[in-house]
């Protein structure tokens, strides 16, 4: 008979935590993207109490499982990570169990009626999906991480947009209209939960980030009106973080251009593949402009919903 144990993550198991994590990821999709760093950053967020919001699940000694839980609505919606290793099914009722019951001490203290908790899990995840639907949950949106290869002598730099002009957010008064373009741009998304500047910069790694492959877009006559954030620093890809435009601004190509500009500008750093997630439901039709643009399904996720009376 197996020994399942759960216990609060502390700084020292990051390493460990991230092997795990990477070593469900190339199971459930074949690649390997999380560093050490990335943990400790989700680890050490003002919002997180490590001691109450982590879990690592031992079998028999083996660390099998990890859980991280984040509150950022101050309200009913509440937001968790798992990751398991494929076997034996009570591995996620042990997992469950104590999350979703955080997850209702949260809403309860944000004076919420009820938890409405997410989660999103690859489409092969290895967490048992009756356990799940035992336990209430069903799925509500599917996202897809989409992907397309660069090529230097393919993707050129592309012929300016009249009246568009980008510059990258070196300066701090630039990196607050980045967060306010894209706090506007995805309020009306699924799953959007406003954050404060200071929330967005602890959400992003801030610290860490490099912020010269973050751009703003201003159109003459209307100014800022989009802002495009990526990142270089995942193992075999580029990765669009987010891409944004303002409803007034939209329908003139931008949105396009950005993204071919992040090809271009990808290529050129010697990047193969650029990579991006887009909610496959989103009103905006930005999974049928990645598409135009080449990029292809590479996996998908499920985001899960529980709700429960507080």
């Amino acid at each position: 008979m197996t020994n399942l144990t759960v216990r609060p993550a502390t700084l020292g198991d990051a390493a460990a935590a991230t092997a795990l994590v990477n070593a469900v990821d190339v199971a459930e999709g074949g690649r390997a993207e999380t560093d050490v760093a990335e943990i400790l950053a989700d680890w050490k967020h003002p919002e997180v109490d490590l001691a109450r919001d982590s879990w690592l699940l031992h079998e028999d000694g083996e660390l099998v499982g990890y859980g991280l839980l984040w509150d950022e609505s101050g309200g009913e919606r509440i937001d968790m990570d798992l990751y398991l290793l494929p076997g034996n099914p009570d591995r996620a009722r042990r997992m469950l169990e104590p999350m979703e019951a955080r997850a209702l001490a949260c809403a309860a203290a944000n004076g919420a009626r009820q938890a409405v908790v997410h989660q999103g899990l690859h489409v092969s995840t290895s967490v048992d999906r009756e356990v799940l639907r035992e336990r209430g949950w069903r799925t509500v949106r599917r996202y897809h991480v989409m992907d397309r290869p660069l090529s230097p002598t393919a993707d050129t730099m592309p012929a300016p947009l009249p009246g568009l002009c980008l510059r990258p957010c070196t300066q701090e008064a630039d990196r607050r209209i980045a967060h306010a373009l894209l706090q506007e741009s995805f309020a009306d998304h699924f799953d959007f939960q406003p954050r404060t500047y200071e929330q967005w910069l602890h959400d992003i790694d801030a610290e860490n980030a490099d912020w010269s492959l973050v751009w703003i877009g201003r159109l003459e006559g209307q100014g800022d009106v989009a802002a495009l954030r990526t990142r270089n620093d995942r193992v075999t890809t580029g990765w669009i973080s987010n891409l944004g435009v303002l409803r007034a601004a939209r329908g003139r190509g931008i949105a396009g251009y950005l993204l071919r500009y992040a090809f271009w500008y990808y290529a050129g750093l010697g990047r193969e593949r650029i990579s991006l997630g887009v909610d496959t439901d989103n009103a905006s039709g930005a999974l049928g402009l990645y598409e135009r643009h080449g990029m292809t399904l590479d996996t998908a996720v499920d985001t899960w919903e529980l709700i429960r009376p507080v």
